[in-house]
């Protein structure tokens, strides 16, 4: 028999009896001595049974280490305990490095076992919702052992992934501005509004859980014993409790029972466009050129009835059908372009103009670019890089663009490249590029979004007053994801006004939206400019919220499918006569006007 004890490296959980494992449990009785850190020694003596009690101070862990490494070579059983996961910034590691120091080696050295246990980041997601359900990390904010550059360094590339982030040790009496700092750098890659959880002693008798924002975490008490957990662009907070969606709504329809995609169906690589595989199919499938910005076309399934009008020239209350393959379609189409934060890299290719330069556009496709493209040259053998051209904009609704997106822009464009303000709140962004991919990736990194241009629908909406009137920005922001970028017969514009006032003017778009007394109100088919220019046609009111974006993306298929080449809307509602159940009449004779400026 080995004279050789037993090293313990248990990990108890928050502090509360009820979450520590049965194993861990197990572990403190067979255990002979128990050394742990003041406090965490206090929490577990309700669990001791007479063993001996090794107890240090906070900053001694590597004396706690080593004195149960001695201990444990002494033929004794013993308890190294850490609150949390032993083995996320616990005693798991440090055990370990002393043991490899002294040369052990397994098979014939001290026996060790690391007993798991719950980690802050879960314990503390628990009590916020369910704010850690995709794709996170954690940074400790200590720079004690770790140099604060490198912090830096972890803190930059988990905010512009758009992680989900736990920071641990945020803030003590002697560390301050490390937290400051930290909230400095999240604030150039997320939003203000970013929904923040604050946990204090989760799951102890002093615990406290506030739901903030990233603006606001600061006006908050955090502590050593703090937990900040920082949502990503899609985390949203619902009746106090912090949200971060898996995903499954890009294959799965939640307020239905029937799916649009049968079980068999939702692994195959068309059901998921935005899989590495269905990337690469599509590079084998489409000549190589140059950029990858255009959203991809696919097979629109027809657009099914989902309204009707049940009297002439009045708005109907719709009762939808569900999306089934129409919905499904087009979310599998605009969903493979899905970038960080929502946006849209497009992964189809972009199309040479044949101009010198060329004019790499973010609409449409070309086989005729060739191995210039490949060089990020322009077709024809001039040399001269490609004129990428593109749009961006700060948000959906968001209006304002910070100091850094104003300044990137300008140092993008330098003096070469050209910006051009739109009324649709876009910018247009034309400058000489030879790697478009690099260039679309320092946008995103900036929130902007960035649109392809030409023709494709473009997805605009109100300020919502300064956002004081937002009960419509999951509509708009999802009709962004959806069906921003997508390519139209013609330039397609889907405008959505927050509010019954409309001062936004969506009912003068191809399709407009206006949210009124709880519900939706569609009109179809405006023209804004020409000497025959009118409003769109009301054509229902009062949608509910979970049926209003179903009714639009109908409609989009439908254009999509049966438009002609170079076609409005307004032509195609009126050439077709009903559209997704929607049927056209004509409007009230114009007066014409002979427009100076011609037409």
């Amino acid at each position: 028999m080995s004279p050789l004890g037993k090293l313990l490296v248990i990990g108890f959980g928050p502090g509360d009896m009820e979450h520590i494992t049965k194993r861990a449990l197990d572990a403190l009785a067979e255990s002979e001595v128990i050394i742990g850190y003041n406090t965490y020694v206090d929490l577990i003596r309700p669990l001791l049974n007479g063993q001996e009690i090794v107890r240090t101070g906070m900053t001694e862990e590597v004396s706690r280490a080593q004195e149960a490494v001695r201990q444990a070579e002494m033929g004794k059983k013993v308890a190294v305990i850490s609150s949390g996961d032993a083995g996320v910034y616990g005693m798991a590691g440090l055990v370990y490095e002393v043991l490899m120091q002294k040369g052990w080696r397994r098979e014939d050295g001290v026996e060790v076992e690391v007993v798991p246990g719950i980690s802050a980041i879960q314990s503390c997601a628990s009590l916020l919702g369910a704010p850690v359900m995709h794709d996170a990390c954690t940074i400790s904010l200590s720079d004690h052992l770790t140099p604060w550059e490198t912090i830096v360094k972890r803190v930059e590339a988990a905010a512009s992934a758009d992680f989900v982030i736990a920071l641990y040790n945020p803030r003590s009496g002697r560390r301050t501005r490390q937290i400051v700092e930290t909230q400095s750098i999240l604030l150039r890659y997320r939003d203000p509004q970013t929904p923040v959880g604050l946990v204090k002693s989760a799951y102890r008798e002093r615990q406290q859980v506030i739901v903030t924002t990233l603006e606001d975490m600061l006006n908050h008490d955090i502590g050593m014993l703090t937990t900040v957990i920082i949502g990503n662009s899609s985390t949203t907070v619902y009746d106090g409790l912090i949200v971060t969606p898996r995903g499954y709504q890009r294959k799965y329809t939640l307020d239905t029972t029937e799916q649009a995609l049968k079980p068999h169906q939702r692994l195959r690589t068309e059901a998921e466009p935005w899989s590495l595989g269905a990337q690469e199919d599509r590079a084998l499938d489409t000549p190589q050129v140059g950029a990858a910005l255009t959203a991809p076309t696919g097979p629109s399934a027809s657009g099914a009835a989902v309204a009707t009008q049940t009297r002439p020239q009045a708005m109907a209350a719709v009762q939808a059908t569900p999306a089934k393959q129409t919905g499904a379609s087009l979310a599998a189409e605009a969903l493979g372009r899905l970038a960080v934060g929502g946006k849209l890299p497009g992964e189809a290719n972009a199309r040479w103009s044949g101009q010198a330069p060329a004019v790499v556009s973010a609409a449409g496709t070309s086989a005729e670019a060739g191995a210039g493209a490949a060089a990020g040259k322009a077709p024809g053998g001039f040399g001269k890089p490609a004129l990428f051209e593109v749009g961006v904009s700060p948000g959906v609704g968001n209006k304002k663009f910070t100091a850094r997106q104003m300044a990137l822009l300008a140092d993008v464009a330098g003096d070469d490249g050209e910006l051009e303000y739109t009324p649709d709140h876009q910018i247009v962004l034309r400058v000489p590029c030879t790697d478009p991919e690099e260039l679309v990736g320092r946008l995103r990194d900036e929130r902007f979004i960035v649109m392809p241009i030409g023709d494709v629908f473009k997805v605009k909406a109100c300020d919502f007053c300064n956002m004081e009137k937002d009960d419509a920005v999951p509509v708009a922001e999802h009709l962004q994801v959806v069906l921003g970028g997508l390519q139209a017969p013609k330039e397609t514009s889907i405008a959505l006004n927050g509010c019954g006032m409309a001062c936004y003017g969506a009912v003068l778009e191809d399709i407009g939206i206006v949210y009124r007394k709880g519900g939706y109100d569609l009109f179809l088919g405006g023209k804004k400019f020409g000497r025959n220019a009118h409003a769109a046609q009301p054509v229902a009111e009062g949608i509910p919220g979970d049926q209003i974006t179903d009714i639009v993306e109908n409609i989009i298929a439908e254009y999509k499918e049966k438009g002609h080449p170079n076609e409005r809307f307004h032509k195609f509602f009126k050439r077709v006569g009903i559209v997704a159940g929607f049927r056209h009449e004509d409007a009230p004779a114009t007066v014409e006007v002979n427009a100076v400026c011609g037409d």
